[in-house]
């Protein structure tokens, strides 16, 4: 469990009115029909792609170095319906924590190798930064009976924190851990036989990361996946999860054979080349807004020159 206080859905939090009256909007959007909540996203993800000139040039610069055989037209095309996916997904999470149990299930199907999270096996679920990373998250803990184990990044803003912690905690008991808590006890949970939903494919610069290919690119990239899967035997099972118009699909691949191996650089090149495939099925669904490539090797100068 987050060691951060919760609250209940209709109890004001005690960090001012503007927080206040954002939950309880998302809590009024838990109420309306799906296709509502998706037209104010696109309509969000609209004005969000006009007036974020950083995160558009972020995104635009990254989509251009892992698909550089598109036209500007093409690339602009599609990083302006990432914004539009960003943002519905984003407002998702009014249902995702706030609607009823029957509605959340009913919106996310679950479906793929799910006898790979049955039993006890260590499990380590390597779930990439898709914008529905959360409704991945919620459909494992809603529609599956095993116990589950999070990292949970926790946020500047009390409030939101504290509704965010609840909504990821609403289902099947999970432990959740805050990144400061280190490593152990998510090894410690691992071994008692929780999965580990883990999202490792983003920059955090080079501390415990390796440089390797992603889209052709030397990016520092974190081998948590690989340590983690062998400090506890554990298998390797991607959740992959797409935004649909009807909700998310959430789909369990099987485990990864021969993974991990002895060699941690060369399991993490392999994990960004399977990223590259989740990627190419639905490229406009990743999350192309984080630097992916900030961190440079040595001597090699910053791909977003100009963006802070």
């Amino acid at each position: 469990m987050s060691d951060e206080p919760t609250v209940s859905a209709h109890q004001k939090p005690p960090g001012g009115v503007a927080n206040w009256l954002g939950l309880a909007f998302m809590r009024l959007l838990a109420r309306l029909p799906l296709r509502w909540t998706r037209a104010l996203g696109w309509l969000l993800g609209c004005v969000l792609h006009a007036v974020a000139a950083r995160r558009r040039t972020i995104a635009r610069t990254n989509w251009s170095l892992c698909f550089p055989d598109q036209s500007a037209a093409q690339r602009d095309a599609s990083v302006r319906r990432h914004f539009v996916l960003f943002a519905q997904a984003w407002l998702d999470r009014s249902w995702l924590w706030e609607a009823s149990p029957d509605v959340v299930r009913r919106r996310l199907v679950l479906k793929g190798d799910l006898d790979a999270l049955a039993g006890d096996r260590p499990t380590v679920m390597f779930a990439p930064h898709f914008v529905g990373m959360d409704a991945g998250w919620t459909a494992v803990t809603a529609h599956l009976s095993r116990r589950f184990c999070g990292i949970y990044a926790e946020q500047l803003n009390p409030d939101v924190d504290r509704w965010m912690a609840q909504g990821r905690q609403r289902f099947g008991d999970p432990h959740i851990v805050a990144m400061r808590q280190g490593l152990k006890p998510l090894v410690s949970a691992l071994r008692d036989g929780l999965p580990l939903y883990l999202l490792p494919d983003m920059d955090y610069g080079t501390r415990d990361s390796v440089f390797v290919p992603f889209f052709g690119i030397p990016t520092a990239t974190l081998t948590s996946l690989s340590r983690f899967a062998r400090l506890s035997r554990a298998q390797v099972v991607p959740v992959v999860s797409r935004l649909t118009p009807d909700g998310y699909e959430v789909v369990v691949h099987p485990a990864w054979e021969a993974y991990p191996t002895a060699d941690v650089e060369a399991d993490t090149a392999l994990m960004n080349q399977r990223l590259e495939g989740f990627i190419a099925a639905m490229p406009e669904q990743y999350y192309w807004v984080h630097k992916r490539f900030k961190s440079r090797p040595p001597g090699e100068p910053s791909l977003y020159d100009g963006v802070r």
